[in-house]
């Protein structure tokens, strides 16, 4: 079996339709894809009605989180969506997008970059407005490269000169709805030092105390030797070990099933979950 357990749809910040996601990784030849779009579960229904046969869905959510200073993604899979307190949160982290958005777009253009609020808007549509959006314009505008050379301490990394924050859950309250919704809580590629400044191993540690299920070893921001480490790390404290592609479409470099989770791992996810259950054509 081939899995991927996290993917962006234009419900966030991909530029796939859920629907032409899910025919895509149909395509890429795997057997299991999780749609984690940023805090929200709007792109679920279409990815779940476009299934191709063979394929599996994987209900989740990449929730926003900060952990005393630092930023930081909870992937969450197969939670109950209409669980109260948590699509609260959701809320109130998809809320304060626009205005940080806006308020990031003001910064670059103090520092000299004529993008626009109403390009950014344009490139979001009706997904959840974020970074990449902002990113996609500057490179529309000739300022960088490539979506991945906006995200520097020049421009948009964390606590780079235009970075804007926004409301994010503490870590430990987020693994505590995610588990109240029934689901799994996953670590999203934590040592992804190229996006900025990382939660210390010892963080890690508590937070498996505090429930966390895994966290992503596999992942495009992680070199050989930091995957080592996180496979040792994983090991010493009973989590789960996840690979993934973290594919966005176009707006990443990054293939679908470009890195995968092993068939055990995905077994002891669908078991741990209740709040939903994995969608098959």
């Amino acid at each position: 079996m081939r899995i991927d357990l996290h993917t962006h749809s234009t419900a966030s910040d991909g530029t796939d339709t859920p629907a032409e996601l899910v025919r895509a990784a149909a395509a890429a030849g795997l057997d299991v894809v999780a749609l984690t779009d940023h805090d929200t579960v709007a792109g679920h229904a279409e990815a779940a009605a476009a299934l191709p046969e063979g394929l599996t869905l994987v209900p989740g959510a990449e929730l926003s989180c900060r952990l005393d200073g630092v930023s930081l993604h909870m992937l969450a899979y197969l939670f109950d969506p209409t669980e109260p307190e948590l699509a609260r949160e959701r809320e109130l982290v998809r809320d304060d997008r626009v205005p940080r958005a806006k308020a990031m777009v003001a910064r670059l253009r103090d520092l000299g970059v004529p993008v626009t609020w109403e390009r950014v808007a344009e490139i979001a549509g009706e997904g959840a407005v974020g970074r990449p959006h902002i990113a996609t314009a500057m490179v529309e505008l000739g300022v960088v490269d490539t979506v991945s050379d906006a995200f520097t301490p020049e421009w948009i990394a964390n606590d780079g000169r235009a970075y804007v924050e926004k409301h994010e859950l503490d870590p430990f309250t987020a693994i505590r709805l995610i588990k109240g919704a029934g689901g799994v809580a996953v670590f999203a590629h934590p040592l992804a030092v190229k996006r900025g400044q990382c939660v210390p191993e010892s963080a890690v540690a508590e937070l498996a105390a505090a429930g966390l299920d895994g966290i992503e070893v596999d992942h495009m921001d992680h070199d050989a030797a930091t995957r080592d480490r996180l496979r040792g790390l994983a090991r010493d404290l009973g989590l789960l070990a996840t690979g993934s592609s973290d594919y966005h479409g176009t707006r990443k470099t990054c293939r679908l099933g470009e890195h995968t989770t092993d068939p055990d791992v995905y077994a002891e996810i669908a078991a741990r979950g209740s709040g939903a259950a994995p969608v098959s054509a």
